[in-house]
C-alpha cells in the first residue's frame, strides 16, 4: 500500500485513516508534510506522532497496539518507593522546558545521533510557549538530573522523551508526575511503543483502535484549571 504523502504547505490536511497504517514498519502512516502547531495538534487528537532520523524525511507513526498509561495504574516498586522516601530527588513543573528537550536530545548510549532534530526541537518549544507542551524536571543539589517532555491535549498526555544522568531520576520525575495527574484530572498517558521501562511502571498495550476511541472520549475533556502551576 503506498504511503500518504503530505502537504508541507496546508497544516489542516487531514491524515490517512488509521488502518492504513503499515504493519511493516509497524504503524507508519504518512510521509512528509510540517511540524506546525496545527498539524502537530492534529496528529496528536488523532492517534498519529511524527518520529525520524536527521536525514529522513518528516515520518508519521501510528502503531498497533499502542502503549498506553492509566494513572490508576501506576505501578511503583519496593526499590522506587525507597527512593521516594530518601527524597534525593525534587520535582518540578514547567521550570526548565528548553533544557529538558536538550538533554532529551542528546545521544543516548550506543548510539550516536538523535530523533530530536532541529525542527522538532523548534516545534516543540513553540508548542510549550503556546501552553500546549510542558516539562517535568528531576533535581539534585540544584543540578537538572532527570525528565521528560510531552503535549497535554484535554485529560490525555502525550509523552515524547525522557532522560536521566542519574539512576531513577526520570522515574522519580514521572511519577510525581503521574500522581498529579490523578488530581488534575488526566485519564491517560499516551507512551507510544512499548518498552521495558514504562511497562515496569503500569504501562499496557491497547488496541489502536481503543486508543483512538480513548482520545474521542479525552481530548476534548477538561482538566482541572491548577494543572501545570504546581511545583
Amino acid at each position: 500500500m503506498p504511503l500518504t504523502v503530505l502537504d508541507a504547505n496546508n497544516p489542516e490536511q487531514e491524515f490517512p485513516t488509521l488502518n492504513k497504517a503499515l504493519s511493516v514498519p509497524d504503524g507508519l502512516l504518512a510521509i512528509g508534510g510540517c511540524l506546525s502547531k496545527k498539524r502537530l495538534l492534529n496528529a496528536y487528537r488523532h492517534g498519529v506522532f511524527p518520529w525520524f532520523n536527521p536525514d529522513d524525511p518528516i515520518l508519521w507513526w501510528s502503531p498497533d497496539p499502542r502503549l498506553v498509561l492509566f494513572p490508576h495504574k501506576l505501578i511503583i516498586s519496593r526499590s522506587l518507593k525507597k527512593t521516594l522516601r530518601k527524597a534525593i530527588f525534587s520535582v518540578t513543573f514547567d521550570q526548565a522546558f528548553d533544557d529538558v528537550i536538550n538533554a532529551c536530545a542528546q545521544p543516548r548510549q550506543q548510539s550516536t545521533g538523535t530523533w530530536i532534530t532541529s525542527e522538532m526541537d523548534c516545534a516543540y518549544r513553540e508548542l510549550h510557549q503556546l501552553g500546549m507542551a510542558h516539562s517535568v524536571e528531576a533535581w539534585c543539589d540544584n543540578e537538572l538530573v532527570g525528565g521528560l517532555y510531552g503535549v497535554a491535549i484535554g485529560q490525555v498526555f502525550f509523552g515524547e522523551s525522557m532522560f536521566h544522568t542519574q539512576t531513577d531520576a526520570s522515574k522519580v520525575a514521572f511519577i510525581h508526575l503521574i500522581q498529579q495527574f490523578k488530581d488534575w484530572g488526566y485519564q491517560m498517558i499516551d507512551c507510544q511503543v512499548h518498552t521495558n521501562h514504562l511497562a515496569s511502571l503500569g504501562a499496557e498495550e491497547i488496541k489502536r483502535d481503543e486508543f483512538k476511541k480513548l482520545l474521542t472520549q479525552y481530548c476534548d475533556a477538561s482538566v482541572h484549571t491548577k494543572a501545570w502551576q504546581t511545583g
